[in-house]
């Protein structure tokens, strides 16, 4: 039984030995053995791996996929024209030489994140107060990313990583200028507006006094042609007349009387006061009128 025993203990601390000495390394990990606190390699091909078992050597992992910074908080830069803006951004990095990365931030990322994140601002602050409000909005924000990045390659080599990218997330205007900018803004529209509508006022006045113009003008011709083609008429009417009552005067009289009379007695309330043995009413005596009115019945 003691033999079993021995068998049995000695065949667990041989596992636990094998245990110790076997490691596998991930695909998205660097391996980094350490032999009495010294780096002795650094593995970063993925598979099964042999070591000696601890305290003789030991294994850390890092992380070598991409990691994404996030500015920390958002200070205030000033621009070429001395305009504050707030800007966030965000960096791309991984680990490229781990050795370099332990010597400089230890085995903790956070470590590298917290003392790359001032370099990255000092790097954006340089490239934009080179720079104007608009061309960092829109014309050479690309040309500021890549600014950044060429100015953190040196930095990045120290810390044993390689910056990815560089990207700016957000351009605003400081809190303190912001309303300003939106008055000013207000203001500038107001302004556009009331020249268009200045400029439409005007364009109307000139399309009514145009349209007042050829209406005025339309109507005097239209009287023009109506005042010649009624003194043409007129003309005619006077000719025709002329004619009939040369043909027989007595019938011309009497037709003028009976014109006289229709306009003096227009109304049934006219009063006229005149004798009536004069030349106005002599179509209306007996004797006179039967003569006058017998030549038209011919």
């Amino acid at each position: 039984m003691n033999r079993i025993g021995t068998y049995l203990v000695g065949i667990l601390l041989a596992i636990v030995i094998a245990a110790s000495t076997l490691f596998v390394v991930d695909q998205r990990q660097f391996a980094v053995v350490y032999a009495l606190g010294e780096i002795k390699e650094v593995i970063s091909e993925p598979g099964l791996k042999f070591k000696l078992p601890a305290p003789l050597q030991n294994v850390i992992f890092l992380d070598r996929r991409v990691q994404t910074l996030d500015s920390p908080e958002s200070r205030p830069i000033f621009t070429a024209e001395k305009k504050s803006l707030v800007i966030d951004w965000l960096v791309k990095w991984r680990v490229t030489e781990p050795r370099q990365f332990i010597r400089n931030n230890g085995v903790d990322i956070r470590n590298a994140e917290n003392r790359l994140s001032p370099i990255v601002q000092a790097a954006l602050n340089e490239e934009v107060t080179k720079r104007t409000v608009g061309a960092v909005l829109s014309t050479e924000r690309e040309k500021v990313m890549q600014g950044v990045i060429r100015r953190l390659a040196d930095d990045a080599k120290s810390f044993g990583i390689e910056i990815v990218d560089v990207r700016i997330k957000r351009v605003d205007f400081s809190a303190n200028i912001t309303e300003s900018v939106y008055r000013r803004m207000e203001s500038e529209r107001k302004r556009v507006a009331n020249e268009l509508r200045s400029t439409g006022g005007a364009e109307g006045e000139k399309i009514r006094a145009d349209a007042d113009r050829q209406r005025e003008i339309i109507v005097a011709e239209a009287y023009r042609d109506a005042q010649k083609i009624k003194g043409e008429g007129d003309a005619k009417a006077s000719a025709l007349y002329a004619e009939a009552f040369g043909r027989d005067p007595q019938f011309a009289q009497f037709y003028r009387s009976l014109e006289a009379y229709r306009a003096t007695f227009r109304s049934k309330s006219d009063v006229m006061v005149i004798d009536q043995s004069g030349d106005f009413f002599k179509t209306m005596r007996g004797g006179s009128a039967s003569g006058s009115t017998a030549a038209p019945r011919k």
